[in-house]
């Protein structure tokens, strides 16, 4: 494997503010980057916003302000998300930046043999941004966005991805990209035989009010929002200039590693595939698919007004509690819920009682005896490796979990409270030993909380009061 890791997630739309769901979403990205600089590689982590939908400008008409206005509001909204929840990105990309503009342009060249021109007529769903068929869903009417899917009728270019049918089958069905969970493969697949017609790759300035990218050599047209906003997992490494960052992290065969939702799967392993091979630029090589966040069984979206405010989840309960649900509840490969009650056993349970009580009760017994440990520890990254290679975050924590569960049991039946500081001292060095390959182990997961307890277990041991104080109940 490659010592260079080039990791990105999705980009938002910026029309409201990031929700629960897509704060999932980058905190799983951020525990695979952690984790990979804890193994000394070279890693580059991504993330950024998608501001040149039609979308972005509906959103900016309703609130009476222009659409530069609402995307520099909202894209401060996920930038935040760096900021509160500890997410270790060394670039961000916004879709309205010069570089972002002249390296989709120059992507838009590279394809021009397979671009084309023709008028047509569709079903149009904004919040998706794509077209669907007659009859596609009942009523005409966007199950994800509740909402009656519009006539288009119009003029503008289309990409032929149907020539490239038999090289998308090579590719997915070989182990040139490796696509998590595997079942999503076929599922790509299955849109081989059935859906993979020529799709629109540019929009009338006068429906997208002029704002967004221009298409090249034609005043008329507007760049399409996913043939744009795929293009930032290269132009955020400056692919318009081809310098050092897109040389290292895409051109010399890095691990390259995208996380997506389950909903643009096709855009993802079809579509961007496909203007790869058009550009003559290498594919992606790992594709991490993650399910839905729903409440109450369904799926949270701003469209359909069920979001939770991630910040204010923050707030109540601290931003190590919150990561520590999101990659340890939420099943890696499917739908996971988000709920208060929920929330609030983890909490208690494993949290405060398990981890935090475990490491209160060590360190302040070893304070109170002056032990000094200084015994150096190598991280048993082989507990938790397989399962971080494979995104099953809540499986390398359960692994990590196994131990801590462990430790308790051994401290209960020993109960060095009972025994004299002398009668002791083994005891406790051996456990120090544990909770500090603990600290060791969670640092991709909650690395506030690890750097507390590697901290207090170094040297002349302090006492550490507790990580996860007790808190009156949600609901």
């Amino acid at each position: 494997m490659s010592n260079k890791v080039y990791i990105t997630t999705s980009i938002p739309y910026v029309n409201g503010d990031p929700h629960i769901g897509y704060t999932l979403e980058v905190v799983q990205a951020d525990a695979l980057a952690r984790y990979f600089r804890l193994k000394n590689k070279d890693v580059f982590f991504l993330s950024g916003t998608d501001e040149n939908a039609i979308k972005n400008v509906e959103a900016a008409q309703k609130q009476g302000k222009s659409t530069q206005d609402l995307v520099d509001q909202y894209a401060q909204s996920f930038l935040k998300l760096k900021e509160v929840f500890n997410l270790t990105y060394d670039g961000f990309i916004r879709t309205s930046e010069d570089r972002h503009k002249r390296g989709s342009q120059k992507f838009w060249q590279l394809c021009k043999k397979d671009l084309y021109k023709k008028k047509y007529e569709g079903l149009y769903c904004v919040g998706c941004e794509t077209f669907y068929k007659e009859g596609q869903f009942p009523d005409n009417i966007c199950p994800e966005h509740n909402r009656k899917l519009d006539l288009i009728q119009e003029e503008n270019y289309f990409f032929a991805i149907s020539k490239y049918r038999d090289q998308l089958k090579k590719y997915l069905e070989s182990d040139e990209i490796q696509i998590f969970p595997e079942f999503r493969k076929n599922e790509v697949l299955s849109y081989l035989e059935t859906d993979l017609d020529d799709f629109s790759v540019s929009r009338p300035i006068e429906r997208t009010k002029k704002w967004g990218i221009p298409v090249p050599n034609d005043a008329s047209q507007m760049i399409y929002v996913w043939f744009d906003a795929l293009l930032n997992y290269i132009t955020g490494l400056d692919f318009a200039d081809e310098e050092e960052l897109y040389k290292k992290y895409w051109i010399t065969n890095p691990e390259r590693y995208q996380f997506i939702g389950k909903n643009i799967i096709k855009f993802h392993l079809l579509y961007w595939p496909a203007m790869l091979m058009s550009a003559g630029i290498p594919l992606p090589k790992r594709m991490y698919v993650h399910g839905f966040m729903t409440l109450n069984g369904e799926k949270i979206s701003k469209s359909l007004g069920n979001v939770i405010d991630p910040f204010e989840v923050a707030k109540e309960y601290g931003v190590e509690a919150v990561r520590y649900y999101l990659l340890r509840e939420i099943p890696s490969a499917n739908d996971g819920d988000f709920s208060y009650q929920r929330m609030d056993q983890l909490y208690t349970s494993e949290l405060a009682n398990e981890l935090g009580n475990l490491i209160s009760r060590i360190t302040t017994l070893s304070e109170t005896d002056g032990i000094i440990f200084e015994k150096t520890i190598e991280p048993q990254w082989n507990i938790i490796s397989e399962h971080m290679n494979n995104f099953r975050y809540n499986v390398a924590l359960e692994a990590i979990w196994g131990k801590i569960k462990e430790l308790n049991r051994s401290i209960n039946e020993f109960a060095p409270w009972k025994k004299s500081s002398e009668d002791r001292k083994e005891f406790l060095l051996s456990s120090l030993t544990e909770i500090h390959q603990v600290g060791l182990l969670i640092q991709p997961f909650m690395p506030n909380t690890a750097l507390q307890i590697l901290e207090a277990t170094q040297g002349k041991v302090k006492k550490v009061t507790p990580m996860f104080p007790r808190k009156d109940k949600k609901i």
